[in-house]
């Protein structure tokens, strides 16, 4: 299992468009993939379900912490660590 902290960059958080970005990418590995947000980070969502990530309403500048957990659970969090740290390609 791999966990890391990110903040969120994409100026309006994890709205649809990122939200949906995320979850696309996410399926396509076998690892379980989410992350948890909140104050002590004790709500977690799914990162392939796109109704999971917009319920956690995560907006920018918030800090999360994404987990990846299984056989490909390196090159996902590369993968989604990337999406976040472009902002997902929005200004």
């Amino acid at each position: 299992m791999i966990e890391k902290k990110i903040v969120v960059k994409n100026p309006t958080g994890l709205h649809l468009r990122p939200a949906g970005v995320l979850c696309d990418t996410a399926v396509r590995y076998k690892a379980h993939i989410m992350f948890r947000y909140g104050e002590d980070m004790e709500s977690e969502a799914n990162a392939k379900s796109v109704l999971s990530i917009l319920g956690s309403c995560v907006k920018y500048g918030d800090t999360i912490e994404l987990v990846t957990d299984g056989p490909d659970e390196e090159e996902a969090m590369n993968v989604l660590s990337k999406l976040f740290d472009g902002g997902f390609g929005e200004a």
